[in-house]
């Protein structure tokens, strides 16, 4: 039986090439989206605005079609998680939207995920926002060849926990690449220094879900929103990262042009 270090697929240069191409396509939808989110926009408004990037741009909609998955993005909305569909619901003042976007450009993956304050909210919530941005960051800094996956995972937990936040345990990062979802899983929490040693050429989502209050979530009728089972508040960042023997390497950033 073959462990999970040999199980991970390392990409090429060419193929990291294409990955970035995607991902860069992402992190320009993302800040696009992010303008939009307003009073009043509707969930599928942004989708559609989505859809039509993704076209205008070459591009192919990861998410559609995705195990019957309705939608171009994943729009999350206060307690929502991770996963939610795009619809009628409209954004209003003091919400916490969390988009989750990906494209496809010739056969390679690129995956990210930002959350939006609109308007004002209490100290407690932008913190959490706040954090789940610092812990996505903790997490980049450890994707380094000679370093170990659960490194990534600790730092993120580190970082949530130092807050009082909550790490989610039931949805978890990936590797990427001809697939979204690819070996090895990328846990957002336990201890350091375990795991396959990361090496050149790994390329990683990492995402980390976290909670104002418990960590626990539970699945919506719908078959995908995931929510909170208390009902808290939710944030969500992503990064698709190469691994490289010097720094990280962040692909789903906007190329300037």
């Amino acid at each position: 039986m073959m462990d999970l270090q040999t199980m991970i697929e390392l990409k090429s240069p060419q193929e990291l090439a294409l990955m970035r191409r995607a991902g860069s396509i992402v992190g320009a939808l993302l800040e696009r989206l992010t303008g939009l989110v307003q009073p009043g926009v509707r969930t599928a408004d942004l989708d559609a605005e989505a859809r039509q990037f993704l076209g205008r741009e070459g591009a192919q909609a990861a998410f559609l079609g995705y195990r019957g998955y309705p939608a171009a993005i994943c729009v999350s909305v206060n307690d929502e998680v991770v996963h939610g569909i795009p619809g009628p619901r409209r954004v209003k003042a003091g919400d916490v939207v969390s988009i989750d976007a990906g494209a496809v450009v010739e056969g390679f993956y690129g995956d990210a995920a930002t959350t939006v304050i609109v308007g004002e909210v209490p100290p407690r919530v932008r913190r959490l926002v706040d954090t789940t941005r610092r812990a996505l960051e903790a997490g980049i800094a450890q994707a380094i060849a000679g370093r170990r996956l659960s490194d990534i995972s600790h730092a993120v937990q580190q970082t949530v926990e130092a807050e009082g936040f909550g790490v989610v345990r039931d949805f978890v990062g990936h590797g990427i690449g001809r697939a979204m979802h690819e070996e090895p899983p990328v846990p957002n929490f336990g201890p350091p220094e375990t795991g396959p040693r990361l090496r050149p050429g790994m390329v990683l989502a990492i995402e980390p879900m976290v909670t104002l209050g418990h960590y626990g979530v539970r699945i919506l009728p719908d078959g995908w929103t995931a929510v909170t089972t208390d009902g808290s508040l939710a944030a969500h960042f992503e990064h698709t990262v190469a691994v490289r023997d010097g720094a990280p390497d962040v692909l789903t950033r906007r190329l300037e042009t």
